[in-house]
């Protein structure tokens, strides 16, 4: 089964707002600056977009662990 890459973007999208969140917790943790950890996660978020985004979309043209539906006409 092939995902449309609308799909991939809501993954990209929903991904991207934990992985961020989480960056700047950490952030916050190792800084101790609100600012600093704000900036970090503000860069991340869109270098990662675009890599997460590029990954799923690239994964999905590997059949790897995928099983064909069979397509049934009567």
């Amino acid at each position: 089964m092939e995902e449309k890459a609308y799909r991939s973007i809501v993954k990209t999208i929903s991904w991207r707002i934990v992985g961020t969140l989480d960056t700047i917790a950490v952030s916050y943790f190792i800084t101790s600056s609100f600012v600093m950890a704000a900036s970090i996660g503000s860069i991340e978020v869109v270098t990662k977009i675009i890599l997460y985004y590029l990954h799923e979309r690239g994964w999905n043209k590997i059949k790897l662990g995928k099983i064909k539906q069979p397509d049934y006409q009567i």
